[in-house]
């Protein structure tokens, strides 16, 4: 909430989640821009994941979807809409849906 807006944005710079060169171009290609709302939703979902023991995660978004692996605090991949539909997502260990 707007309450512990500061306290939350000291966290999220510590452990500021990296986005792989793949990710960002296909990112790029999708024209897919992440709002600082959706970004705080994501490093969310990664914590959680984190707090469970999960290695690569696959984090569900409103109509995205991110392979993240929590370990290195990377995003490796990013997809939207229609090819998240058909796609088989392998070596996850876990999955967030927000």
């Amino acid at each position: 909430g707007a309450a512990n807006m500061g306290l939350d944005n000291v966290k999220i710079d510590e452990k500021e989640l990296k986005v792989s060169q793949h990710a960002q171009m296909r990112m790029n290609m999708r024209n897919i821009r992440l709002s600082d709302d959706q970004k705080e939703i994501l490093n969310n979902a990664v914590d959680k994941a984190k707090q469970k023991g999960v290695r690569e995660s696959l984090i569900l978004m409103q109509d995205m979807a991110f392979v993240v692996s929590i370990k290195n605090m990377t995003v490796i991949t990013v997809m939207d809409g229609a090819s998240i539909k058909e796609n088989v997502f392998t070596n996850i260990d876990g999955a967030v849906i927000v």
